[in-house]
């Protein structure tokens, strides 16, 4: 049975049952404690805790998950991938146990005629938590099981959670018995090998506390409801179902494998372990970035990015190390594109930017591993040099942590080059790493917010936000907190707190989302209350439903209950429209000049200002940047009708409504169109009623913001008109001091700035004339300090490391073959104080290395520094240090 047949199967089985089909929520969600979804349950999150209620009492979905804290290990077993699909069955205070039982076991063990998996009922097991007896009777009951294949376990195995401060509950696991050949007999208490976990219910009745591990955490008490969260590992189902061994033998992952059997000289599945891991982490990984790069994430240093860019490099570094010199990724996205394109569409209709973005890395990386290529023969020449045959395990380190190279490779290298890795070295150095990033996440791990304070009102009284409308709105106050907690009255002066909310019946404030920041006014009094005037400094939303509007409170008091009037501050929100609409006019502009694969990754929006992110590999042209502002100008100037309608989401996406990456969007959504087909996208935010109300866009500037994203920032409206008068401004006044109308100016500029730095290369050839006849007469007086011939000099202020380069290597030119080492050192421009040191051969056969004595300049000047054994350089920021740094290199040299 095909993969895609065994998703359907699932969803079809709990549709007819009455649950919803929900889709699959990007591996993208706005959550603090979660760099992708890694779970099913994850989107219904909210549900779970109360802080919202679910629109469906059953639901079902097929869930896209990613689980990377365990990449290195990767391909090592044949059960983990770092994608995989979640299929899972949930109830909200519907049915409970018995249900959940019914409905798997049935799925598992009917007929394929019946819509089932035809699963062998004498091989399935149950675990159960130690002191649920109601599970163990169910089984028996609904399922038949016997009691010998019903084991009790602990709350490491069998009680869930997140890890972290949020719903939990026992579970029930559900094996199934692979046979005598993969292990021993006994049931999943005996070997997990053999009895392999293909389902867990999840009887969600609880919420826990913080804790410190997966066995130790308070249990705070019961949730609203009690819950049920499933989860079928679809891959393990289609290991059983298509009579593999392993999930690298399906049909979704073997033939990226087989791509690159048709092109490495070694095979898989030959006996070769570490080849067959290389293998299946080139498979896995390849859906993975797929997977990741069609919800949005681009290459990059930091957070989500830098998970995608690990995991394309270690696709890249695995392939050559299989012999595979061609460039790969091509064809595996093709590959990734053909398998899972039948469940997620959205891999084919995007597939253009998948495999750019997946492309262009796969390039860079490979000019990264030549510049690490090098570093590695730099650092194989110093260790033989020095008469080793080992490389240290800094070195190896740093070929790892800075240009990414496996210990694998570094090893393979190595062993061509008859060396060897100290590779006890290199893992103490990684464990280290690995301890600061554990240290690092468990800092910014947190529980959710603590809405507990907000649920009565999230549950039974939604605030209706009027302001699509109208400015001003006459509303009742439910509810007051201060610092999270209700409070019945809050008065002028009467709480020291950080943060004061009304949450309101009615608002005309928009509330901070989609780019859109939160809209600013004054919430007053009204009746006997009318003395009370608040300043409304920012809105957010309380569980997408509630407006919280954070307020200082300037007069009088508010009491909860109480009738209020919320009013907008009209130019702010006149300013707010402009930048929001002119957001998506330059959006428009440049999917129009750069075509489509200028999609929106990010977007700020404020009254007169807005910043567009958008995925784009390289800079913009200077004519490109022209053609975008002229394009939108051009809209702006159409006067184009700006309105807004409510459709289904299905509808809007085929009318070719743009979405955001990674936003989970209701079934009804709102559409925005700009004249027609220039601008159609899903947006929930206020607008201009016409494109001319915009007013001017300028564009400031277009820059890089990360691998792949780049950002567009402009004026609009007012401040457009304002920038465009300073320019104007400046241009005046640059044409009256040259003497030439505003037109020349540009020419005659340029024609100073060249004359300038004809002038400037003069001047740094004098002084280079000038520095080098000193170093004529610093090496001849060169002094014997210990076993060396030492220059130890001050150099003019002004010089550039660059500068001190060169005479370094006119200094160490001039002395003898004998033993000797430069060091120079300079006040430079902008308080730097650069220095470079430079060791001859003879005083290397010594011992000594550039690189280790350039950290005794370092220490003195505030600076950091390092190099090769021949020749190393820095730079500092204490220039009253310069003289210390000479005396303490001369001291080293003496103990020599």
């Amino acid at each position: 049975m095909q993969t895609h047949e065994i998703r359907k199967r699932f969803l079809d089985h709990f549709v007819k049952a009455g649950h919803t089909e929900v889709p699959s929520a990007s591996v993208i969600l706005d959550d603090p404690n979660l760099l992708f979804v890694n779970a099913g349950m994850v989107q219904f999150v909210p549900y779970f805790l109360g802080q919202r209620t679910p629109p469906w009492n059953r639901a079902v979905s097929v869930q896209k998950c990613i689980r990377t804290p365990d990449i290195d290990e990767v391909g090592i077993t044949t059960r983990h991938n770092t994608f995989f699909q979640m299929a899972g069955n949930f109830s909200f205070g519907d049915y409970f146990k018995k249900g959940a039982i019914e409905f798997a076991w049935t799925l598992l063990t009917n007929s394929v005629e019946q819509g089932g998996y035809g699963l062998d009922p004498e091989k399935l097991w149950a675990t159960v938590y130690l002191d649920d007896d109601e599970a163990i009777g169910l089984w028996q009951d609904v399922a038949g099981l016997p009691p010998e294949r019903i084991q009790r376990r602990g709350m490491a195995d069998n009680y869930w959670s997140m890890g972290i401060p949020g719903p939990c509950g026992p579970s029930s696991e559900i094996y199934y018995d692979r046979g005598p050949e993969y292990g021993i007999e006994g049931g999943p208490e005996a070997n997990e090998d053999r009895y392999i976990e293909i389902w867990n219910l999840v009887f969600m009745q609880n919420e826990r506390g913080e804790g410190t591990s997966k066995e130790n955490f308070e249990i705070l008490g019961p949730l609203p409801r009690k819950n049920i969260d499933t989860g079928m590992g679809v891959e393990r189902v289609a290991c059983l179902l298509q009579d593999v061994d392993n999930v690298y033998e399906t049909d979704l992952l073997r033939p990226v494998i087989d791509v690159i059997v048709a092109v490495a000289p070694r095979g898989y599945g030959q006996g070769n372990h570490s080849d067959d891991v290389r293998y299946r982490i080139i498979a896995d990984h390849s859906r993975t970035a797929a997977i990741i790069i069609g919800d949005g994430i681009s290459p990059g240093n930091e957070g989500r990015g830098y998970v995608l860019r690990r995991l394309l490099r270690r696709i890249i570094r695995a392939a050559k190390l299989l012999g595979v010199e061609q460039p790969i990724m091509a064809q595996l996205m093709d590959t990734v594109r053909d398998t899972m394109g039948p469940s997620y569409p959205e891999l084919v209709s995007d597939f253009d930017r998948i495999q750019r973005i997946a492309i262009a890395e796969e390039t860079a990386f490979n000019r990264t591993l030549a510049s690490g290529s090098r570093l590695f023969d730099e650092a194989a020449a110093t260790t033989k040099r020095s008469g080793k045959s080992t490389i240290s395990g800094t070195d190896a380190f740093t070929l790892h942590d800075t240009y990414g190279f496996p210990l694998e490779l570094t090893l393979e290298m190595a062993a061509e080059a008859d060396l060897s890795v100290d590779e006890e070295g290199f893992r103490g150095l990684m464990a280290e790493q690995r301890r600061r990033a554990k240290a690092d996440a468990a800092a910014r791990k947190q529980a959710h917010s603590d809405l507990s304070a907000y649920r009565e009102l999230v549950d039974t009284a939604p605030t209706e936000f009027t302001g699509f409308d109208e400015l001003t709105t006459e509303a009742r106050i439910l509810g007051i907190f201060v610092d999270g907690k209700r409070v019945p009255v809050i008065g002028h002066g009467t709480h020291d707190a950080d943060r004061v909310e009304l949450v309101l019946d009615r608002s005309p404030f928009y509330a901070e989302s989609g780019g859109q920041i939160a809209d600013e006014g004054t919430i007053t009094g009204a009746g006997a209350s009318a003395a009370a005037k608040a300043a409304v400094t920012d809105v957010q939303k309380i569980a997408k439903t509630l407006w919280a509007h954070r307020i200082n409170v300037e007069s009088g008091e508010f009491v909860e209950g109480d009738t209020v009037v919320a009013a907008v501050d009209p130019r702010w929100r006149h300013g707010a429209t402009q930048g929001h609409s002119g957001t998506h006019m330059v959006h428009a502009a440049l999917r129009q000049v750069l075509g489509p694969n200028a999609v929106q990754a990010g977007s700020l929006n404020r009254p007169g200002y807005l910043r567009f992110d958008f995925n784009w590999q390289g800079g913009l042209s200077e004519d490109q940047r022209t053609q975008i502002e002229e394009v939108t100008n051009e809209a702006v100037e159409a006067n184009f009708e700006v309105h807004s309608f409510t459709t289904d989401l299905e509808k809007a996406k085929s009318m070719g409504a743009m979405a955001l990456f990674g936003e989970a969007y209701p079934d009804e959504v709102r559409v925005v169109e700009i004249g027609g087909p220039f601008s159609l996208e899903l947006c929930g935010g206020t607008h201009v009623n016409s494109s001319a109300q915009i007013g001017p866009v300028t564009i400031l500037g277009e820059s890089s913001v990360g691998s792949g994203v780049r950002r567009v920032e402009a004026y609009v409206g007012l401040d457009s008109f304002r920038h465009l008068a300073k320019e104007r401004a400046l241009m005046a006044g640059l044409a009256s001091s040259l003497k030439v109308p505003s037109e020349e100016v540009p020419a005659r500029v340029a024609n100073l700035v060249e004359r300038l730095r004809a002038a400037e290369k003069e001047l740094d050839k004098m002084r280079l004339a000038n520095a080098r006849a000193a170093a004529v007469n610093a090496a001849a007086g060169a002094e014997q300090v210990g076993k060396v011939h030492l220059v130890a000099q001050r150099m003019a202020g002004g010089m550039s490391a660059g500068d001190l380069r060169a005479l370094v290597g006119d200094i160490k030119g001039r002395l003898s073959s004998e033993p000797s080492v430069v060091a120079l050192i300079a006040e430079g421009d902008d308080d730097a104080v650069p220095y470079v040191v430079a060791v001859n051969p003879a005083a290397q056969d010594l011992g000594l290395s550039a690189n280790d004595l350039v950290k005794q300049l370092g220490a003195q000047v505030n600076g950091r520094g390092g190099g090769k054994a021949d020749l190393a350089q820095g730079s500092g920021k204490g220039a009253a240090g310069i003289d210390a740094a000479l005396a303490a290199l001369r001291a080293e040299l003496g103990r020599s």
